[in-house]
C-alpha cells in the first residue's frame, strides 16, 4: 500500500546532536505543553512548523529516540497515564453529609436541646443525624466502588521505534503505553488506540475514529501535511486541531490503514487528560440543592419564630418564665421533620440500589436520583442514542433518480472484491452496509472473479475493483464507487449532465441521506497492473443512498419520555438535514433546526428563549452544547445531558444531571452523576422512573409531616394560652415524635401510584407553603375540636378534668389524625383502595394501635397519662370522621387548583 510521507527527505537528520541552531529545547511541563498544544493552535501563522521542525524541536528523528534519552525523559515528564481521582475518605465523606441543610438544622436543634438539658430530645435528634450521614456516605461509597470497577486503560501497549546507540538501527518494540515519552516514534495500525497526542510522519489509507473527542461517528481521514491550507488551524475555526489531518489525539482509534507518528504530548499534557482538570468539574447548584435550600429556609423561618413566641406568650399571659424553655424547644423540634435526612437518604439509596441491581444503572451522587425525577428536558446526541453507529442502505437509484437495483449490485461487487483483493482488515461502515443490503437481495456477487483492486484513498475519495464477469472472456470490468464529485469527474459526461446529476445528489443529501456514486467501464483484459490512471471514461450507473440505522428502542423510549412530560433536545455535530431526517423517522418533530452559526449570533438571553421552541441543534461544538444546556437552565428548566466523549464534558458539567454509558471514555464516567449499562434511552427512562418514585415519596413525607407538625404547633400554642398547665409534657412530645418517626420510615419504602410518573417531581417551596398552611390549619382545627371534646368528656367524670386525662386524650388524637393523614394524603394514592401503599397502611395501623393502647398501659402512667372515659372515644370518632371528610374535600380542591394541565 503506498504511503504518503512528510518527515524524511534531504537534509533530515536522525542524530539528536544535529544542528543546534534549529533545536528547541524543552524545559519542563510548560515547554512540553507548548510543543504539544500551542504549536497546533498557532499553525495558522505563515511559519507553521513542518514535520522536520517538530522532530527537531522534540530532539528526535524519524528513527526514534535512544534508549538512554527515553529513560531520561520518562524520569523528567513522568508516566504516560491519566491522572486518577483520589478516593474520598470515609471521615471526609461523613462530614460532607452534614452540609445537607436539613441535617444541619437537625444538628443545631439537637445541640440546643442539650443546652437546655432536654437530654431525651437531644439524644434522639443526634442519633437521627448520625444515621442519616452514615446512610448517605455509605451509598455514595458503594457507587464510587462500582464506578472504579468500570475504569479501563485508554491503551495497554504501543509499537515504538527505539535505538540502542547513535549508530544502531531502530528496532520496533511493544512497550507499555505508560513508558511513552515526547519524541518517541510509534507505529499505528488498524484497531490500535492512539496512546498519546501525535503528529503523523507517514501514513497509508489512515482513517481514525475521533467520536470520543468530537462526537462525530464517521472515521476521519488522516495524512501528513506540511503545508496546510490557510485558515484551517485558526483558533475557533471549524473543529480546531481535531480537524487537522496530520494530528491524532489520545482517545481516538485507528479505523483503517497504517501510519508512523511522533509523540508530541503524554500524560497530563494531552488534550484527553486536560478534561480531568479539577476546576472544570465544579458544577453549579442542582435542582435538588435548589429545592432543599428553598424548603429549608422556609422551615427555618418558622422554627426561629416558634420558641420566642411560646416564651413571650406564656410570660405575658401566664407569668411563666424560663421554665417553659424546654417546652418551647420541644415545640420547635415538633415542627421540624427530623426524619427528613433519614427518609431522603433511605428513599434515594433504595432507588439507587434497585436501579443498580435490576438495570445496571449506577447513581454516583444520591441527590442526582432526585434530579433525574425532576428533569423536564433531556439533551442527547444523535449518534449512539437515536441511531446506531452504522449506516444502512435506503435505496438504489438510476441516473434519472428512479429506483433501480443495478447501482447497488455493482457497488456490492466493488465492496466485496476490494475487501478481498486489497487485503483490508475489515470493511468500512459504508461497504458493510452495501454488502448487507446485497445479501438481503441475494445478489450473485461470487459469480465474478476478482482481478485487481485500488482501495479507497482519502485523496481520491473512491475505490475501484477490477473483475471478470461470467461469460465475458477477454474483458475486464472496472467498478468504481465513492464520493459523488470524485466519481462524476471520472465519467464520460457532458457538463449539462454532470450538473444535473450533481443537483440530483444535492436533493437527496438535503433529505438527510448519504450518497455513494457508482460507475463502471469495460477494458480489454491485460496482465499489466491497474493504476488510478485507468479510472477515466467511466459510464455512470447511479447512486446508492444510505441513512443512519435507527436504534431499535429509540422510538418507544421517545414516546415514553414524552408521556412523562420530558422534552428531548438533540444536540449534535452532524449535518442539519441528516439529524432532521433521523428525528422524523423516529416520530420526533425536528421543527426548525438551529445550526451553530445561528447560535453564535444569539445573546445568552435570546438563546434561552430560543431553546424553549427549538428541538434540534446541528453542527454543535462542545462549547455550543454547554451553552445550550446553560441557556435551558437559565430558562428555569431542569436538564439532563447524555454524553460519552471528551467533547461532551462541558455540557455534562453544565447540566443538572450528567449521564453517560459504562463504555464511555474514562473521564466522562468519572464526571457523570449517573452511569448507564448502555447508551440507551430506555435505560434513562428506568432511571427517571426510579427518581420520580423516590422524589414522590420524599414530597409526600414533607407535605404530610410539615402540615401535621404545623397544625400541632398551632394547637400547642393555643392550648398553652388557654390552659393553666402545659398541654403536653416534653417527655410526651418526645414519645409522640418517636412514634411519628418510626411510622414515617414507611414513606421510604412506599410505591406511589402511577400518577407520580406523569410529570417531573419538583419540590417547589411555594407549593409546599400553600399545602402545609391549608392542611396545617385543618389539622389545628381538628386539634381544637378535640379540646372541646375533652372538655365535654371529662366534665363531671370520675377521672375528671385532670392534666393526665387531657394529655392522654390529645396524645391519642394526635396519633390517630396522623394515621389518617398518612392514608389520605399519600401522593397519587387512593384512600384505602387500589394497589400499593402497603407499608404506609401497616405503619398507619400501628400508629393508631399505639395511640389507643399506650395511655392505658403502665408506660402511659409513667409518662403522665391515664385512661379515658368511653364518651371521649365516641365523640373523638365523630371528630375524626369530619376531619377525614375535610381532608378529602381539601385534597380534591387542591389537586384541581394546582394540578398540571
Amino acid at each position: 500500500m503506498p504511503e504518503s510521507s512528510a518527515a524524511a527527505g534531504p537534509g533530515s537528520t536522525d542524530d539528536p546532536d544535529g544542528p543546534s541552531a534549529v533545536i528547541v529545547p524543552m524545559a519542563g511541563t510548560a515547554a512540553r505543553r507548548g510543543a504539544a498544544h500551542d504549536a497546533p493552535a498557532a499553525a495558522s501563522a505563515a511559519a507553521a512548523p513542518t514535520s522536520l521542525q517538530v522532530l527537531r524541536s522534540l530532539d528526535s528523528g524519524p528513527r526514534g529516540l535512544l534508549e538512554e534519552q527515553a529513560g531520561e525523559r520518562l524520569a523528567r515528564y513522568g508516566e504516560n497515564t491519566l491522572p486518577a481521582w483520589l478516593p474520598v475518605s470515609w471521615p471526609r465523606r461523613f462530614l460532607r453529609s452534614l452540609r445537607d441543610p436539613f441535617t444541619s438544622v437537625l444538628l443545631c436543634l439537637g445541640l440546643v436541646s442539650a443546652a437546655v438539658a432536654s437530654w431525651g430530645t437531644a439524644c434522639v435528634t443526634l442519633v437521627l443525624v448520625v444515621v442519616s450521614c452514615l446512610l448517605r456516605s455509605g451509598e455514595e461509597h458503594r457507587a464510587d466502588r462500582s464506578t472504579a470497577a468500570l475504569r479501563e486503560l485508554v491503551a495497554t501497549t504501543a509499537t515504538v521505534l527505539r535505538r540502542a546507540g547513535p549508530d544502531a538501527a531502530p528496532h520496533a518494540r511493544e512497550l507499555p503505553v505508560g513508558e511513552l515519552v515526547p519524541g518517541d516514534v510509534i507505529r499505528l495500525g488498524p484497531g490500535d488506540l492512539v496512546p498519546a497526542d501525535v503528529r503523523l510522519l507517514r501514513a497509508g489509507g489512515l482513517t481514525v475514529h475521533q467520536s470520543a473527542l468530537t462526537g462525530e461517528s464517521v472515521p476521519v481521514a488522516k495524512h501528513p501535511m506540511d503545508t496546510p491550507p490557510a485558515g484551517l488551524h485558526a483558533a475557533g475555526d471549524g473543529e480546531g486541531p481535531f480537524a487537522r489531518p496530520e494530528l491524532c489525539f489520545q482517545g481516538s482509534s485507528v479505523a483503517s490503514g497504517s501510519g508512523t507518528a511522533v509523540v508530541m504530548a503524554t500524560g497530563a499534557e494531552t488534550r484527553f487528560a486536560a478534561a480531568y482538570d479539577g476546576s472544570a468539574r465544579r458544577r453549579g447548584t442542582s435542582a435538588f440543592d435548589r429545592s432543599v435550600h428553598g424548603i429549608s429556609w422556609t422551615l427555618i423561618r418558622f422554627m426561629l419564630l416558634t420558641p420566642p413566641l411560646v416564651l413571650m406568650a406564656n410570660a405575658a399571659l401566664r407569668g411563666r418564665g424560663l421554665e417553659t424553655l424546654p417546652f418551647a424547644v420541644a415545640v420547635a423540634v415538633g415542627l421540624t421533620p427530623e426524619m427528613l435526612p433519614v427518609i431522603v437518604t433511605t428513599a434515594l439509596a433504595r432507588g439507587a440500589s434497585l436501579l443498580a441491581g435490576n438495570h445496571g444503572v449506577i447513581v454516583k451522587r444520591l441527590p442526582a436520583l432526585h434530579d433525574l425525577g425532576a428533569i423536564d428536558v433531556l439533551c442527547v446526541d444523535k449518534t449512539g442514542t437515536l441511531t446506531q453507529d452504522r449506516p444502512v442502505v435506503e435505496s438504489s437509484l438510476s441516473a434519472s433518480g428512479l429506483p433501480d437495483p443495478e447501482a447497488l449490485h455493482w457497488a456490492a461487487v466493488n465492496a466485496l472484491w476490494t475487501l478481498q483483493l486489497a487485503d483490508l482488515p475489515a470493511p468500512d461502515a459504508l461497504d458493510e452496509a452495501v454488502l448487507d443490503a446485497a445479501e438481503e437481495r441475494e445478489e450473485p456477487l461470487y459469480a465474478y472473479d476478482g482481478v485487481a483492486a485500488l482501495p479507497f484513498d482519502p485523496v481520491r475519495r473512491l475505490a475501484t475493483a477490477v473483475v471478470r464477469s461470467p461469460g465475458r472472456l477477454g474483458v475486464h470490468t472496472l467498478v468504481t464507487k465513492g464520493a459523488v464529485e470524485a466519481v462524476l469527474e471520472r465519467c464520460a459526461l457532458d457538463e449539462a449532465e454532470r450538473t444535473r446529476l450533481g443537483e440530483l445528489a444535492a436533493r437527496e443529501t438535503a433529505n438527510g441521506l448519504r450518497l455513494l456514486a457508482v460507475a463502471r467501464a469495460e477494458r480489454p483484459a491485460r496482465p499489466r497492473p491497474y493504476t488510478t490512471a485507468d479510472e477515466r471514461g467511466l459510464t455512470f450507473l447511479g447512486f446508492v443512498t444510505l441513512r443512519d440505522a435507527l436504534t431499535p428502542s429509540a422510538a418507544d423510549a421517545l414516546d415514553a419520555l414524552k408521556d412523562r412530560g420530558i422534552a428531548v433536545k438533540v444536540l449534535t455535530g452532524d449535518d442539519p438535514g441528516t439529524v432532521a431526517r433521523t428525528c422524523r423517522d423516529l416520530g420526533l418533530d425536528p421543527g426548525q433546526v438551529m445550526s451553530a452559526d445561528r447560535i453564535d449570533a444569539l445573546s445568552d438571553e435570546a438563546l434561552a428563549e430560543a431553546t424553549d421552541r427549538v428541538t434540534v441543534f446541528a453542527r454543535c461544538t462542545p462549547e455550543h452544547k454547554a451553552r445550550i444546556v446553560s441557556a435551558l437552565r437559565t430558562a428555569g428548566r431542569t436538564t439532563g445531558f447524555l454524553g460519552d466523549g471528551v467533547n461532551d464534558l462541558p455540557a455534562m458539567h453544565a447540566a443538572d444531571v450528567g449521564i453517560c454509558p459504562r463504555n464511555a471514555v474514562d473521564v466522562a464516567r468519572e464526571t457523570a452523576d449517573v452511569v448507564l449499562a448502555e447508551k440507551d434511552l430506555a435505560a434513562i427512562d428506568h432511571a427517571i422512573t426510579a427518581g420520580r418514585y423516590s422524589s414522590g415519596n420524599i414530597a409526600t413525607y414533607l407535605r404530610i409531616t410539615l402540615s401535621s407538625n404545623l397544625g400541632n404547633v398551632i394547637a400547642m400554642l393555643a392550648a398553652g394560652l388557654m390552659l393553666p398547665f402545659l398541654p403536653m409534657l416534653p417527655a410526651q412530645v418526645l414519645v409522640q415524635n418517636l412514634c411519628f418517626d418510626v411510622a414515617q420510615l414507611a414513606f421510604a419504602f412506599d410505591r406511589p401510584a402511577s400518577e407520580v410518573l406523569r410529570w417531573p417531581t419538583v419540590l417547589r417551596p411555594r407549593d409546599f407553603l400553600h399545602f402545609i398552611t391549608g392542611f396545617g390549619l385543618l389539622n389545628a382545627t381538628a386539634d381544637l375540636a378535640t379540646f372541646a371534646v375533652l372538655a365535654v368528656a371529662l366534665h363531671g367524670s370520675a377521672t375528671s378534668g385532670g392534666q393526665d386525662a387531657f394529655h392522654s386524650g390529645w396524645f391519642t388524637e394526635n396519633l390517630l389524625t396522623q394515621a389518617l393523614v398518612m392514608l389520605l394524603l399519600r401522593t397519587g394514592g387512593r384512600v384505602a383502595g387500589g394497589r400499593g401503599g402497603g407499608p404506609l397502611r401497616v405503619a398507619a395501623c400501628g400508629l393508631a394501635v399505639v395511640g389507643l393502647l399506650l395511655p392505658i398501659t403502665p408506660l402511659g402512667g409513667l409518662l403522665g397519662m391515664s385512661a379515658l372515659p368511653p364518651l371521649y372515644y365516641l365523640l373523638l370518632a365523630t371528630v375524626l370522621a369530619l376531619y377525614a371528610y375535610g381532608l378529602r374535600t381539601a385534597r380534591t380542591r387542591y389537586e384541581r387548583k394546582w394540578s398540571r394541565p
